[in-house]
């Protein structure tokens, strides 16, 4: 019998409204599946928990509130339909391994998952991998659930790891696992960051046999790619470093011929999925300079960073088809600025926005609210910028403090987060998030509720205006 591999991305929007979602197949998945299917004999389906055939628009307010509300009742509904639909799955693949990929605020219904998976099977393995395994590393072992966890990048670990279930041999000589031993955690040897990101099979080619409900996904939900892996930046709050280890970049003319195999299936638009694109200025028009030769006619949106916003820059990225671009700013504050190590000030970053807005291109802002060293002075500066500023579109974030991050480190020693801390109810936009050191928590609520009032109304003026984004 064909040895079968499920692997699941946990509900979560849909947990708190039933319209949305993430209309999108999950790349890290994607990528996961690519790599089995090319180098084992296991039966892959790649299952979204997530997705909806087309989200409706976030409300932030409704987040912050009535949704938040629901999201905590559906997490323990067993009859609410997206545990319906993971049973209904489960049941049709069969599966010998059950892959969970684990985010921090989605913990809660990762374990949900797993759950489901041991009660129509004990005997199934219940692997996790994700960026919260990562973070937390034998961390995840403690809730039982989960048998082993991948950690790091997991193509290669995921590869090496069902080849020696299939031949019998001890996973602990697999290097970049957790598992059990006694009763107890055991990590494997660690294993070193990819070293040439080209060598990974793309993740399109194979959707259409692996992906769970494949022919309800509309063609924008495959857009998504990845040029770099990593972030050179060091931001108080991110995680990256722990989770991709050093930056690699792909070669641009590899990254070239995926976009033109992308395009070629009906795509009018592609994303790339990087922490910055581009990384710094030097690739940043090297890759530009290889979209350009190797995908005439490519037209994507992507998100970088603040300070490799030049005119020099912006000639590079509309060469190559850059229609629009996202900027971090995440406040109005030069103190929190350099609080959260962003590598530029205000007028740099508002300098930067009006060279995009003079191209044409369309520009959405992160906002991030709610750091520790949050005052209502930094807060009264971030609403002012949020109402001024020419963008099409505002993402809001109140400050998450994710394990094994600096962030939750500082909170930890600060007693913002206790022993009894749960992930799974912290998440952008919960309103249980306050972890600021000089705001009592009612208060910043009500000012929490000020800066996202503002970001309902310039998103849904925008929306108005322009009509949905790209």
């Amino acid at each position: 019998m064909t040895p079968r591999l499920l692997l699941m991305e946990p509900p979560f929007y849909r947990l708190m409204e039933g319209g949305y979602g993430l209309t999108r197949y999950p790349l890290g998945l994607g990528y996961l599946a690519a790599a089995v299917r090319e180098s084992t004999a296991w039966e892959v389906t790649v299952c979204n928990g997530d997705f909806v055939p087309r989200a409706a628009p976030f409300c932030v307010t409704y987040l912050t509130g009535q949704g938040f509300a629901r999201y905590r009742a559906n997490l323990g509904d067993w009859q609410a339909p997206p545990w319906q639909e993971a049973r209904q799955v489960l049941a049709s693949c069969r599966p010998g391994v059950v892959g969970v990929s684990l985010k921090s605020p989605t913990l809660a219904a990762g374990l949900a998952l797993a759950r489901l998976a041991k009660e129509l099977d004990p005997g199934v393995l219940v692997v996790a991998g994700g960026p919260h395994a990562t973070a937390v590393g034998p961390g995840v072992l403690r809730h039982a659930e989960i048998d082993l966890a991948v950690l790091g990048e997991g193509e290669v670990t995921l590869v090496e790891l069902l080849q020696a279930l299939e031949q019998g041999r001890d996973p602990a000589e697999v290097p970049g696992l957790v598992l059990r031993r006694g009763g107890q955690p055991l990590a494997t040897a660690p294993r070193a960051p990819l070293s040439d990101l080209d060598s990974l099979p793309w993740p399109g080619p194979v959707a259409a046999e692996v992906l769970w409900d494949y022919r309800r996904y509309p063609a924008s939900a495959f857009r998504g790619l990845l040029a770099s892996r990593g972030c050179p930046r060091n931001c108080f709050y991110c995680g990256s470093r722990r989770i991709w280890g050093r930056v690699r970049r792909r070669q641009p003319l590899a990254v070239a011929a995926e976009a033109r195999w992308l395009l070629a299936q009906g795509l009018t638009r592609l994303h790339f999925e990087d922490d910055t694109f581009g990384v710094d200025a030097a690739y940043l028009h090297e890759l530009c300079q290889g979209l350009a030769q190797g995908c005439p006619g490519l037209a994507f949106t992507c998100e970088t960073h603040v300070s490799l916003i030049t005119p020099q820059a912006l000639d590079a990225l509309q060469e190559a088809g850059c229609r629009g671009i996202q900027l971090g700013i995440e406040s109005g504050s030069d103190r929190m600025l350099k609080t959260m190590r962003k590598g530029f000030g205000i007028q740099q970053a508002l300098q930067a926005c009006r060279l995009i807005r003079e191209r044409g291109l369309r520009l959405e802002c992160f906002f991030m609210v709610g750091l520790p060293q949050e005052d209502q002075a930094s807060l009264d500066q971030t609403l002012r910028v949020i109402q001024d500023l020419d963008c099409d579109k505002v993402i809001y974030s109140i400050f998450t403090p994710y394990p094994g991050t600096e962030a939750f480190a500082h909170c930890q020693q600060q007693g913002l987060i206790g022993p009894d801390h749960n992930p799974s109810l912290h998440n952008h936009q919960s309103p249980a998030n306050c972890f600021c050191q000089h705001i009592e928590p009612a208060r910043f609520r009500e000012l929490a509720a000020q800066v996202e009032e503002a970001v309902e109304i310039k998103n849904a003026d925008r929306r108005q205006l322009d009509g949905p984004a790209p």
